[in-house]
Formats: C-alpha cells, structure tokens, sequence
C-alpha cells in the first residue's frame, strides 16, 4: 500500500498516541490500587510498577510530542481517564493497568515491527519507542511477584 511520507508520520503519531493513552489509564488505575494498599504493599507497588509506568507515560508523551513538532504535525495533549470502578479492589486495579500497559507494549511492537518509524520516522524517535519498551518489560513479573504477596 503506498503511503505519503506525511501520511505515514500521521499514522505513526497516532499509534503512538493509543499507547500513550493506554499507559495514562495503566498509571491511574495503579494510583487507585496504592490508595487501597497498606504501607508496605504501595511501596512495593510504586517501586516495582508506578515508577515504570510514570516513566515510559512520560516518555512516550515526549516521543510523541517531539516527533510531531520534527514532523510539522499538531501536537497532541494527553488528559489522564477515569479509573475503574472501585469494586474491583487493588488486585483488580493492578490486574487492569497491567493489561493496560501490555497492550502499549504490544502496539508499539507491532508499530517498530512495521518498519514504519525506519521509513517515515527518525532515530529519536525510534529510541523513544525502544526506551517505552525496555520500561514496561519487567512489569507483569513485577506485577505477578506483588500479586502473589498482596494480603498475606
């Protein structure tokens, strides 16, 4: 399929832009888990998962921010979600912002696997994405070690 070269910049912005958006819902919902959380388990929480998550949240705004005013594109601002219900309990919390930031992480596997931030994009950005990346790498063992602990 051909593509203009701002096309494709627009498309990579905006796949960009869905990770970001699921990496805000991941860091709200792990902020409604720490409020339920006793001392020890928040800061093993904050520690193992929140600074990840802020982290790669931050930088994917940047990446994405910077990439389109490289690219002459509108910026984007990003607002953080509503949580989840709160019934669903820390676990529930936790579980939902892990699945939040699997799926940042799988699109933007599927967005570098593309080949699309080679060809119409550039190495900050690409390094934007690998940094995002290695950030959320180690959360769902994170995830599973706190999970395993929680309420004992």
């Amino acid at each position: 399929m051909a593509y203009t070269t701002l096309a494709g910049r627009q498309q990579l912005l905006d796949a960009l832009a869905e990770a970001v958006e699921e990496l805000g819902f991941a860091l709200v919902e792990l902020g409604e888990a720490y409020e339920q959380l006793d001392e020890y388990a928040a800061e093993r929480l904050e520690e193992g998962l929140f600074r990840s998550v802020q982290m790669a949240y931050g930088r994917a705004q940047r990446t994405h921010s910077a990439f389109a005013e490289r690219s002459g594109l509108p910026r984007r601002t990003f607002s953080p979600p509503s949580p989840g219900a709160p019934s669903s309990g820390a676990k529930g919390f936790i579980d939902s912002a892990i699945q939040a930031a699997g799926r940042a992480d799988s699109a933007l596997g599927v967005l570098q696997d593309s080949m699309l931030p080679v060809e119409v994009g550039d190495v900050e950005l690409r390094a934007g994405l690998a940094e995002v990346r290695e950030l959320l790498g180690g959360l769902p063992s994170h995830a599973r070690e706190l999970l395993r602990t929680l309420g004992r």
